[in-house]
């Protein structure tokens, strides 16, 4: 998932520029606010700890950004976002099978570098942080079944992760938008390499829907 996202994010920047030669449009001199939701495609890379394969999950991602424009065709995007990602796992432990499940909350703030070489597309760039809120872990095998859901105040588990982010919004009207990211972590999720838990980045797309005020 992380080289897809540098191939999405590489086709959507050189499309742009090269229309950006036929057509150009201002982003504007006033700082506007909006809000969006929609939906994440999450799973993880870079595993260690155990022996599993991994598949993606799907789960909510919405909240607000506000875009300051710096000049004709740049502009500064910090946002917001309540965000859901995790991943579904299988694998065989004891000689019996088993399925895991892990869904974690996260608060996000990417802060974006948004390039609009055209009307329709802005294209957008920058570093991201998570904060890990709580998690629920699901795990089924025919010795035992359990979920546990947690708030998070340990030091084994990295409470603060840092990462990448990148995409295009497509402007549908002045107002409305879709918005098409990928993104991923550059720390893993334990913080100390102490814990008996998977080690792991998260990877994630992100589509949504947005409106700008």
């Amino acid at each position: 998932m992380k080289t897809s996202f540098f191939i999405i994010f590489s086709a959507i920047f050189c499309s742009a520029l090269m229309q950006a030669q036929v057509s150009q449009d201002k982003i504007g001199t006033s700082t506007t606010f909006g809000v969006k939701a929609g939906l994440n495609m999450s799973n993880v890379y870079d595993i260690e700890g155990e022996n599993f394969v991994a598949s993606s999950s799907y789960g909510f991602a919405g909240g607000g950004f506000v875009t300051v424009p710096l000049n004709e065709y740049f502009a500064i995007q910090p946002e917001v976002l309540f965000s859901q990602k995790g991943f579904k796992a299988s694998g065989t432990m004891l000689g019996s099978n088993y399925t895991y499940e892990k869904t974690t909350n996260f608060l996000d703030i990417p802060l974006l570098a948004v390039f609009r070489p055209i009307k329709f597309v802005s294209v957008v760039f920058g570093p991201h942080f998570s904060f890990l809120m709580s998690e629920k872990n699901t795990f089924n095998s025919a010795l035992i079944n359990t979920v546990q859901q947690q708030q998070f105040n340990n030091d084994s588990v990295r409470q603060n992760i840092f990462g990448l982010t990148g995409g295009a919004d497509f402007n549908i009207t002045d107002s409305a938008l879709i918005g098409l990211r990928a993104g991923f972590d550059l720390q893993k999720n334990n913080s100390d390499g102490t814990s008996s838990a998977p080690r792991y980045r998260n990877v994630w797309y992100q589509l949504t829907a947005g409106y700008r005020f």
